[in-house]
């Protein structure tokens, strides 16, 4: 299989962009990460899909917690200073301390407190699968996402909140997650 094809054909999806993050001696640590999902609602799992070549990941692993902040449309610098490697990420960012310990961004979209539950081996990624403790969500903006290689936006809703209730149209709206 091209690499390169691999990675311009599932560009056609969009994902949002989250930053996973740890304490290491007391200093936070944390990366970008775009392969973020929910996992399972009984009980309450998330995923993400941490690079073997990270820098970050064994920090995480190691500490057996992370949390993860969901990014907003405006902190797409947020995001490129968290995907470089060796930036001092924390030094420049406003952060404060999940329920937990672990750190958390201002500014972002929503926030999930978890402990890492199990690691799986996964070609030249790792599947890290945490357990929910704490969440909750911030302000009511639009989502910062990663489409065909560039950050993207939603536009605004057009409708008042709650209105996307009748989003989900098939007969077991429950399968969704």
């Amino acid at each position: 299989m091209n690499p390169s094809l691999f990675r311009q054909v599932l560009g056609h999806f969009c994902t949002g962009v989250t930053v996973v993050a740890t304490m290491r001696d007391e200093r936070p640590v944390g990366f970008a990460c775009q392969s973020f999902a929910a996992l399972s609602l009984d009980p309450p799992l998330v995923l993400f899909c941490p690079a073997r070549s990270s820098g970050t990941w064994p920090d995480v692993e190691r500490s057996g917690r992370f949390a993860v902040s969901v990014l907003a449309h405006d902190q797409r610098e947020t995001s490129t200073l968290f995907g470089r490697g060796g930036a001092d990420r924390f030094s420049s960012t406003p952060w404060r301390r999940s329920p937990s310990g672990s750190p958390l961004l201002e500014g972002a979209l929503a926030w999930v407190d978890c402990s890492l539950e199990a690691v799986y081996e996964a070609g030249d990624h790792y599947i890290a699968v945490g357990r929910v403790h704490e969440l909750g969500a911030g302000p009511s903006e639009r989502p910062l996402l990663f489409y065909r290689g560039g950050y993207t936006v939603t536009e605004p809703p057009a409708s008042p909140a709650g209105a996307q209730e009748g989003f989900l149209t098939w007969a077991r709206p429950g399968d969704w997650c």
